[in-house]
Parts: C-alpha cells; structure tokens; sequence
C-alpha cells in the first residue's frame, strides 16, 4: 500500500473528540468565566544585547474562574488558543479525564431529555439566547399554532442538543436530517406536546403570568420590510429579489412558511448559514412531504436517508447541505445580543457574491473590490506587489466556504542546499531561447531553505488535495503562499471547467506537484451545475473598440515590462443597445502588477499600450451574469438591461496613473532561476573556497544580504566586516546577523569568531580594514556618481589592499532584454542617448550603468595601476552569447609582496555593531 493511501485510511480513522473548552463547558456551562488579556511582545527580548526598539506582535494570556477553581493560561499567539490553554490547564488540575468526557449514546439521549425540560422551562424563556427569542415568537403566533416551536429551529440554534445528538448517531455530524427525529424521540419522554405533522412542539402548561408580561413590543414598529431573494428550484429560472412583510405580531417564520406556500412554520426547514460564519443569512425552504412522513417514525436511528424530493442545486450548493424545492435567501434571525428580532436585507448582490465567493478568484476578486477587473494572479513574486488577500488567507477562506476542514500546513525546513529562494517565474519561451536557457525553468527543483506541504481534507478527515511542491525558498511565509497558490490555481481552472474529465484533473494536478483523489472529490459535485449559468450574453454583437483614446499633456513614454506596478483609475459600464448604460464599477486608483496575469487579459493589453496620463475607452464581451450582478449596485436595474432583447455589451474607460519600474532583485526574481542575487552569492562562495580566506569584507553591506547568505554554508571564514553609509540598513543587518550567528555558536555549528558592522563611506580608508583575505563589491558602484566610483577603485585597491577583490554591476547592454526595448540607433545623439539611458536602467536609484567595453576598461586600467591581476566573468546568460552576461563580475587578485605589513592607524568608521563568539555577546551604537 503506497503511502499516501496510508494516509488517507489514517486520516478516515481519526475520531472527533472535543476540545478542553467543550469539556469544560460540559461540565460548567456558564459558570465557566474566560478573560482574555492583551500582552505585548518586544523583538529586543528575544536578541539580548540588540536593543533596537521594535515591537513585536501582541500574545495573549488567559484567566479561567471556575466554581471550584481558578487557573491562568500560558502565553499564546491567538485568543482562542489561550482560552484553550487555561481549559486544559483546568482539566489537568480537577484531575478530568478527557477520554471519559464523551458521554455514549444512552447518556447523550438521557441529556437530550435534560436540555429539552430546560429549553422549555420558565428559566430558560428569560435567558438571552437565539431559542428564546424564538419561544418568545412562538407566543404571538395565533389558534392552534401558539406556542409551537419548529423542531427544525431547535435542532439549529441550540448548540449543546445539537453535539448531544451527534453523539447519539454520529451520521448527523454530516447529516442535519437525523437531528429532527432524535430530539422527537427525547421529547416523548419530557413530556411536551408534538404537533399533529410531527415537526413542532410546545409545553403543556402556559408560562407563568410574569414570564409573559416581559413580552413587550411597544418600542418596535408595526411591520418590518426585509430584502430576500428568492431562488427558484429549477436551473433555469432566474434568481429574483423578494421583499418580506413581517408585522409585529406575527412570527417571521410563518410570514417565510406562506412565500414559500405551506400553511406554518413548522413545515420550514432552515438551512445552516451561509457565507461568514457569523452571518445568519440562511436558506429557507419546505419540507419534503417524504421527510414529513418519515420524522413520525419512533425511532430516530431508522431515519438514514436522504428525503425524496426536487433538489435545488444552487441553494444545496451554497449552504453545503440538500435544498429541496424553492428557496428563500434571507438574514433573520434572533441573536445572543438581543431579544428582538434582528435582520440585513439581502439584495442580488449579496446573493451573487455569496456565489462567486465559492471560487478561489472570487475571493480574490471581493477582497479587492475590482470585480469586473481583478483575476487570481498566477505567481507571488512579492509582498510588495501582491494586491488583496495572501492566497493563504484565500484558501482557508475557500475551504470554509466549501465545509471543509482547516487547510493542514506543514513548513518543512530543507537542510540539503540550504539559503537559495526559489519562487514562481513570469517568463515566456522566446525570453528562455534568447537567454540561453539560463531563465526560469530551466533550474526547477532548485533547493533552498523551506518547503510546504499542505493537505486539504473533507469533514469526514477524507483527503482531497495533497500539494507537495519541489521549489524551495529561504522565507517560511513564501512557501507556504506559493504552495497555497498551486491549489488555488489548479482549483480555480477546474471551476472554469467543471466537466474536466478526470484524467486531465489528475494529469493538471501532477504538473504542479498535487496529488488528487477524486474520490473524495464530490465536495464540489454540485458545482458543475451552477457554473454552467456563468455563459457569456450576446457575445457576438461585441467589438472591440480602442481608437477613443484622449492624450493628455503628461505623456511619460515609460515601458512598461513585467514586474512594472501600474496604478489606473477605471469604470466599467453596461451598455444595452437603446437603453443606454449603467455604471457597475469604479475605481479611483487600482494597482497590478504586470505580467502576473491580475486582471482580465484585455484590460492589461489595453494598458501596456498606454503611456502615464492617457485614457482609452473600449468594449469586451459580457461577463457572466454572477460577476455583472455581483458588481451591481441597482442590482434590479442590471437585471432588466441583461434580460433585454437589444444585447450587451461592456465598455472599460481606462487612465494609466503613474508607473512604478520592476526593481532590480523583482526582475532577477522573474527571470532568471535561480535570481542573479543567489548567483552572485554562490559565485563569491566559490571564491572563499578556492582562496581558503579567513577574513571578508563586503563593502557597501547594506542590510546584510550576502553576509546572511554565505553564513547558511560551510566556509574558512572565521572574521567578517560589513560597511555602509545607511544606519537604517545596518540596523537591520545588526538584527539578522546578530539572530543567525548566536543560534548558531549555540549549536556548535559555526566557526565565526567574529563580525562587526560599520557606518562609513567605502571612499574612505580605515586602518581595521585593511589587508582582508577577500572584498566584495557587489551591485553597489552604479549607485555611486561614476567619478566616486572610480575613486573607491583606486582607494580599495592602493590602501585596503585586499587579496582578492570582487566587483559586480549590471551589465548595460543585457537591459534590452530585461525592458524589452532597444538600443539601437542611440549612437546618432549623445543627448539622446544619455536620456535614454536614465530611462532604462534597470533600478530607479542608478546612477549609471557600464556595457562590457566600460566595465573591462575600468578594471583593467584600475588593476594596472595597484599591481592586481584581473578575470572576468558574470552570471545570468551564456559567456559569449550576446549580450553577454546581465551581472559582469571582475575578480582583481593581488600580486607580489610589496605591500606594507604596517599602515597609519586611520580609524575613520563608527562601530554599529561588534559580535563576538568568545563571549557570545554583541555590542550596537544606539542611532536614529
């Protein structure tokens, strides 16, 4: 047996047992008093000697008075857990044995028999909970209904009778239909009277007369007016708003019970809700007269299947369990926080974006507001560029949606290849074949430090989804984001086409590293259905239509290329023939980056076009009618245009606000695998190798990326120096480095004696610093002025006089690949061509940048004159390949021994940081 099915027939076995909160709510109820207090955390805590004041994220800890006892939790990263934690702590301490906690289906049925006694005694009608608004309703209702209660409510709002009938048939975790029968069979033995269809109950005896007097409407209207919508069984009818009169002496069940065409409430069944967890906007619908003969049984346990009757797949879609027939979508309801009734109207809108909801895009698309113009994007480049909710936070919304279990996340730490980052790539064949197929895909399965695995599992504990990628990366949080985003892209194609047969789920999941089990996939069975209303309207009356385009006076001519962040304001209009148009969205600044496919395909094409301040209007064809309606603000308005018999069609009026460059390390990132930084790095690791040096000095450190990278390998290093003139980044170098190097002395895993940081121009000659085993310079000169350059050239080599010296920058002539622009005909106006130069650099923040020619005659003249020898080479490209390498890379060694052993002490540096291994302590300057 292979081990995945292993661990699907584990996961099967898997029993539900409650948590120390249920237990102790078991045992206490409401006696179990749980304060939550709020503890703040600070980064310096937990770096002793790095006093940087930064505050961390916030804990919690929690207090638990119970009548016996009172315990404290221990510090936890979420609320619920520290209550969690104080209810364990709380068990172990009156000596509970979880184990025992589960009561067995006879005690679970002699409790049913309590909790009803209670529900209906004249103690619990003065509680504030969701059944006693409901009891309190149930005395207005008039004749023979006064007093009755639906068992279809009490077999939803009380909480406690619900986990008591589970436990009695553990089927109802799944199947809210067997509740209904159980709490009859309990009833019998109260006793309380049924109603004549069995789906409703009341207490013998009336309520005393000071329980009934706290029955008090004067303070509410006569009659309230609530939005519904009401959706039709079958898939053809179109779904329609509703408007619900409920007077102030009626129970709004019954007014739902006559739209709906029955007599009474007590033939309503209500749904579980729908949407947020904690919304009460449920479906509402009849119960199947095959339902209503079968809950007469005497015994609950006989009732196992499914009533007979039409089934609505859209409504039986959305709130995860069987509607049948017409259906009633509305927000009512009774809540612990009021007596009254209290309600939302619920308009086409909300009902529509219940439904895109359901899709891994939707979701995206309602945490950006930009319905009509946002897509899921396909790769997480960066943080920065990421728009709307992190596809984490998307999945798990997904999976509650879907009734599915929590997604299982397991970070794995990859010790093989440690320090590489590897993250999804945005490139195209023809960029691959011009590079020599040194880009993204070339180097798949490229290791670094983290990986993650996540499963997505059924109520039942069935796995459906086991995403297990290759690609390492050296943040935890970027894993786990571009794991959670191979599922949602593979989820997102399949509700794009639910009819997908199973060999090319099967074959589309291996591609991106999911294992599917279809199975266990009929979680989404019902979808196929209701995707197959999302057709396009009218779609060949379209046009498309770009020649109105208004040219401001602000033309930028910037280019814009993949990993460029355009910020546009947009609306978007219905137009239907001659009845004009609507607005359906708008948006005043809408950011996305290109090429990562985060909107819809004729809008992106639209604004690459486009240079800064220009606007152009166009048409595309209809969307389907849940993304229109969704938009829609007169949700009624938008319907009469889409059932119009003139046709429709959309117009996007587009202006591209401003445009932000791609920066250096998101276009590396994009292109190239594994990213011309992590090259750089293993190139200078290669290096230290071969030269065994001792000591290193990086100048222009910045926040210590090469210095925390070349710490995560084995090397000869023992001293290492870092220099720069910006505080802000040496502080954070002092933070990483100080984390990095103490845990690893701990572990007796690292050989560094020692490392300092300091605050200083690298123009500058101090005496500390001289005569290191090896220098680097890595991407830092093109962001000096080229004459400073040029002398940190001659100062490093004449007085530092390091034994080995690397320098890189960028190579000038590689930017016509990476902007995907030219540089031809530039040589026919210098002032032209220094013009265009600024404009295509690859970094805003550049001063210059040197082609081959410029670079090589630098460090040669520059190696004559201070008796060095210098290589060169590069990473990014082919050697010999035009246009070369995109980093050029000089390796200056020096030669001879006729360099003084003893130098002026210069000491021109401020020490921001000094660490050392000997007394695993550091010292840092305090600065703003």
């Amino acid at each position: 047996m292979g081990s995945q099915e292993t661990s699907v027939l584990a996961l099967k076995k898997k029993t539900v047992t409650l948590t120390p909160k249920a237990i102790i709510h078991q045992k206490f109820g409401a006696n179990a008093v749980y304060k939550v207090e709020e503890v703040q955390k600070s980064d310096g805590n937990e770096c002793p000697g790095l006093n940087l004041p930064q505050k961390g994220p916030c804990l919690y800890r929690c207090s638990l008075q119970l009548p016996e006892v009172s315990v404290v939790s221990e510090l936890c990263k979420k609320k619920k857990d520290a209550e969690q934690s104080a209810a364990e702590k709380a068990i172990e301490k009156l000596g509970i044995n979880p184990t025992l906690s589960i009561p067995t289906a006879q005690e679970a049925g002699d409790e049913v028999v309590g909790r009803l006694s209670y529900l209906f005694s004249d103690a619990f009608y003065t509680t504030v909970h969701p059944l006693s608004g409901h009891f309190r309703a149930a005395l207005l209702r008039k004749d023979h209904l006064y007093g009755y209660v639906p068992v279809s409510v009490l077999s939803l709002f009380d909480s406690k009778l619900i986990n008591l009938c589970k436990c009695m048939n553990p089927k109802a975790e799944y199947n809210t239909w067997l509740v209904v029968p159980l709490i009859l069979k309990a009833a019998s033995r109260v006793p309380l009277l049924i109603s004549e269809n069995h789906l409703s109950m009341r207490r013998p005896s009336p309520y005393p007369p000071e329980v009934l007097e706290g029955i008090d409407n004067s303070n509410l209207p006569e009659s309230i007016c609530i939005k519904a919508v009401r959706v039709p069984c079958s898939i053809d009818e179109i779904v329609e708003p509703l408007l619900l009169n409920v007077s102030i002496n009626e129970y709004y069940l019954d007014v739902i019970a006559q739209e709906l065409g029955v007599t009474d409430a007590s033939k309503v069944l209500v749904s579980r809700s729908v949407g947020k967890a904690s919304s009460e906007t449920r479906f509402y619908f009849c119960a199947p007269q095959s339902y209503m003969l079968n809950v007469s049984l005497e015994s609950g346990e006989e009732l196992t299947n499914e009533p007979e009757g039409t089934l609505n797949t859209r409504a039986s879609y959305l709130s995860g369990q069987n509607v049948y027939g017409d259906a009633i979508l509305a927000s009512i309801g009774y809540t612990w926080k009021s007596t009254d009734i209290l309600y939302e109207d619920v308009s086409l809108r909300s009902y529509y974006r219940i439904v895109i909801n359901k899709m891994p895009d939707g979701v995206y698309k309602l945490s950006r507001e930009a319905i009509l113009a946002a897509e899921l994007p396909i790769a997480f480049t960066t943080r920065s560029n990421w728009r709307g909710s992190y596809p984490r936070d998307i999945l798990c919304t997904f999976c509650r949606q879907h009734r599915l279990s929590v997604p299982e996340i397991i970070p794995l730490e990859n010790s093989e290849v440690p320090g590489l980052h590897k993250k999804l790539k945005l490139t195209d064949s023809r960029e691959q074949e011009t590079n020599g197929g040194s880009l993204a895909g070339s180097a798949a399965g490229v290791g670094g430090t983290f990986k993650c695995e996540i499963k997505i599992i059924s109520r039942s504990q069935e796995l459906i989804l086991w995403c297990t990628p290759k690609e390492s990366f050296k943040k935890q949080s970027d894993a786990i984001q571009d794991a959670a985003l191979k599922i949602l892209t593979w989820l997102n194609n399949y509700f794009k086409n639910p009819k997908m047969s199973v060999e090319n789920l099967t074959t589309s999941a291996h591609e991106i590293d999911i294992q599917f089990y279809p199975r266990c996939f009929k979680e989404f069975e019902l979808c196929l259905v209701v995707n197959n209303t999302s057709r396009l309207l009218n779609s060949d009356c379209l046009s498309d239509n770009t020649d109105s385009v208004n040219d401001s006076d602000d033309m930028s001519g910037v280019s814009l290329s993949t990993g460029s962040l355009a910020c546009i304001s947009y609306s978007i209009y219905l137009l239907a023939g001659d009845c004009g148009k609507e607005l359906l969205e708008r948006s005043e600044e809408f950011e996305f980056e290109i090429g990562s496919k985060a909107v819809f395909s004729h809008l992106e094409a639209a604004v690459t076009k486009m240079s800064v301040g220009q606007s152009v209007s166009y048409k595309a064809e209809v969307l389907s009618r849940e993304l229109i309606m969704s938009a829609a603000t007169d949700s009624e308005r938008i319907l009469s245009l889409l059932n119009s018999a003139g046709g429709c069609s959309l117009e996007y009026s587009i202006t591209l606000l401003r445009v932000t460059e791609p920066l250096e390390e998101r276009m590396e990132q994009a292109l190239f695998s594994p990213p011309l930084s992590k090259q750089r790095v293993e190139f200078a690791l290669q290096q230290i190798k071969e030269s065994c040096a001792a000591s290193l000095v990086d100048f222009g450190c910045g926040s210590g990326s090469l210095l925390e990278s070349l710490l995560a390998y084995p090397t000869s290093l023992e001293n290492v120096v870092g220099v720069d003139i910006s505080q802000r980044s040496l502080a954070r170098a002092a933070k990483i480095l100080h984390t990095k190097l103490t845990i690893k002395t701990e572990a007796g895993s690292d050989q560094i004696k020692s490392a300092v940081l300091y605050d200083g121009s690298i123009t500058t000659f101090d005496s500390r610093l001289y005569g290191f085993d090896i220098g680097t310079c890595l991407e830092v000169i093109e962001h000096m002025e080229e004459d400073q350059a040029f002398l940190f050239g001659d100062v490093v080599l004449s007085f530092f006089c390091p034994k080995v010296l690397i320098v890189s920058t960028p190579n000038f002539e590689y930017n016509v690949i990476l902007h995907k622009s030219t540089v031809q005909g530039q040589e026919d106006d210098p002032d032209e061509k220094n013009q265009s130069q600024s404009s295509k650099f690859r970094n805003h923040d550049h001063k210059f940048e040197w082609t081959r020619e410029q670079f090589n005659d630098w460090a040669s003249k520059l190696a004559e004159r201070h008796n060095y020898s210098v290589q060169f080479s590069g990473v990014g490209g082919v050697d010999g390949v035009e246009p070369g390498y995109a980093s050029q890379i000089a390796v200056f060694r020096r030669g001879g021994d006729n360099f003084p052993e003893n130098v002026n002490t210069s000491h021109h540096y401020n020490v921001i940081w000094d660490w050392s291994s000997s007394s695993s302590s550091s010292m840092i300057k305090d600065f703003q």
